[in-house]
C-alpha cells in the first residue's frame, strides 16, 4: 500500500493512520479468504452492500467484483434495493450460498472486520517502534502527575522507559509497584493502531480486545464518520495498551489460543500489548515458577522478536515492542539468575515514603474522598503509632486508613 497517502499531521511517537486499501490487492488478502468472508457474513442476515462494506470495515469497491461472482455463482441473490448503484442492493444467501457457508465455517466461523495480513500488522509495527520519539523529564512528571513518586524514582524510570528494555521494579509491600508500572504507560502516552484481527496464511488471529484495549474517542463515535474517511477500518485507534497480569499468569497465556469450535485464535496476552507496556505483578506469586516464564522471555528480549506457532505446526515471527515491567515484593536475585537478570538492565528499587511524601500522599486521599486535609493528622499518627511501634511508613497506609474511617462514619 502507497505509505505517501498517510495523514500529514501525527502526533509524536503515534502510528500513522493506516490508508484504506483502493483495491482487493491492497488488502494483502487472497481473494478467496474475502470472498469465504463475504458468504459468512451473509449466512448472519440479508445485508446491504453499504451493509457489508460495514461489517467487514473495507471499502465496498475493494470487493464488488467479489459479490458479482458469487452472485453469477448462484450464492447470492439481490433482494431489493435501499439506494443507488450496486453498494445499495439488497443481498442474500440462495439455498447452495447458505450450504457453501456452513462448509466455509467448517473452515474457520469467524466474521467481522477483514483480517490485517501478517506483513502488513509487522511493517507497521516496525515502522512506529522506529519513529517513537524519548520521553524526557517533564514528560516523565506529567505522567506520574497523579501519584506522588520521589524524583529519584522518577529520574530512573525515565531513561528505562527510552530504553524500551524490561524493568524489575522491587520493594516492600504496600509502596506503589502496581501504580508505578501503570503509570509507566501514562508517561509514554500516545495513541496507537490495533487490527480487529490477523491473517497468517489463511489463519486468523483476534487482535482487539476491548477488556485490554481502550478505543480513543473518536473510534467510539461509530463507523459511519469512519465509513467516509481514508483510514482502514480494519484498524482500531486505542490509547496506548497497558495490561496487567498477576497470579493468574499461566505459560498458556504467552502461547496462540486456538478455539477447536470457532477453528481461529485468540491473540497471547503479550501480543495484545504491542506497542504498549505489559505488567507482571506481584512476580514471583505466579503458579508457574519464576524460571519457567523468564525462559519464555530470554529470545524476545534480547532480540525484540517473539516466535508463535500455529496449531498447524507453522512458527512465525512478530515484533515484541512490549515494555515489560517485573513488579514484586521480592529480591530480583532470588527469582533468577545471573544470566537472565543481565538482560533486565533497569532495577529500581520502591523505597517507603518519607514523612513530606506520606503527607502529600495522605492529603491526596482526603482530597480524593471529599475530606479535610489538617497536618495535625500525620503529627498525631507518628507520635502515636508509627514512632512508639517503629513502624514504617508506606505509601497504601493514607488510602487504606481513611477508607476505613469512611466505612466507620457511614456505620455510625
Amino acid at each position: 500500500m502507497d505509505e505517501t497517502r498517510a495523514a500529514a499531521s501525527v502526533g509524536a511517537g503515534e502510528m500513522a493512520p493506516p490508508q484504506a486499501p483502493r483495491s482487493l490487492s491492497e488488502t494483502g488478502l487472497l481473494s478467496d479468504s474475502l470472498l469465504q468472508l463475504v458468504v459468512k457474513t451473509l449466512y448472519g442476515g440479508e445485508a446491504s452492500g453499504t451493509q457489508l462494506a460495514d461489517r467487514m470495515a473495507l471499502p465496498y469497491v475493494v470487493f464488488e467484483n467479489l459479490v458479482d461472482h458469487v452472485r453469477a455463482e448462484k450464492l447470492v441473490e439481490v433482494r431489493g434495493t435501499n439506494g443507488t448503484g450496486a453498494a445499495g442492493y439488497r443481498y442474500a444467501l440462495t439455498d447452495l450460498g447458505r450450504e457453501r457457508a456452513r462448509q466455509f465455517q467448517e473452515v474457520s466461523q469467524y466474521v467481522g472486520p477483514a483480517p490485517v495480513p501478517l506483513d502488513q500488522y509487522v511493517a507497521a509495527m516496525c515502522r512506529m517502534r522506529e519513529g517513537r520519539p524519548n520521553v524526557d523529564r517533564s514528560r516523565v512528571i506529567e505522567g506520574f502527575s497523579h501519584l506522588v513518586v520521589n524524583p529519584a524514582i522518577l529520574d530512573q524510570l525515565g531513561p528505562a522507559i527510552n530504553s524500551g528494555k524490561s524493568i524489575f521494579l522491587y520493594g516492600p509491600p504496600g509502596n506503589g509497584k502496581t501504580v508505578i508500572a501503570e503509570g509507566i504507560g501514562r508517561a509514554r502516552g500516545g495513541e496507537m493502531y490495533v487490527p480487529h484481527a490477523i491473517d497468517v496464511d489463511g489463519q486468523i488471529i483476534k487482535m482487539f480486545d476491548p477488556v485490554n484495549h481502550e478505543a480513543a474517542e473518536r473510534d467510539q463515535e461509530g463507523s459511519r464518520l469512519l465509513a467516509a474517511s481514508s483510514r482502514d477500518r480494519r484498524w482500531v485507534r486505542v490509547k496506548r495498551p497497558v495490561i496487567t497480569a498477576g497470579g493468574e499468569l499461566t505459560l498458556d497465556m504467552l502461547d496462540l489460543s486456538f478455539n477447536p469450535i470457532s477453528r481461529f485464535y485468540e491473540a497471547p496476552i503479550q501480543l495484545k500489548a504491542n506497542g504498549g507496556v505489559f505488567v507482571v505483578d506481584d512476580f514471583g506469586r505466579q503458579r508457574i515458577r519464576p524460571r519457567d516464564l523468564l525462559n519464555r522471555w530470554i529470545v524476545p528480549l534480547e532480540s525484540r522478536v517473539d516466535y508463535l506457532t500455529l496449531h498447524t505446526g507453522k512458527k512465525f515471527e512478530v515484533p515484541f515492542d512490549v515494555l515489560i515491567v517485573f513488579a514484586t515484593n521480592l529480591k530480583p536475585e532470588t527469582l533468577a539468575d545471573e544470566a537472565f537478570l543481565r538482560r533486565i538492565p533497569y532495577k529500581i528499587f520502591a523505597k517507603s515514603p518519607t514523612l513530606d511524601e506520606y503527607s502529600r500522599i495522605f492529603e491526596m486521599n482526603c482530597n480524593r474522598l471529599g475530606l479535610t486535609f489538617d497536618p495535625v493528622i500525620i503529627e498525631y499518627l507518628q507520635r502515636r503509632y508509627y514512632q512508639p511501634r517503629a513502624i514504617e511508613m508506606r505509601a497504601c497506609q493514607p488510602r487504606d486508613l481513611l477508607n476505613q474511617i469512611v466505612d466507620l462514619a457511614a456505620y455510625r
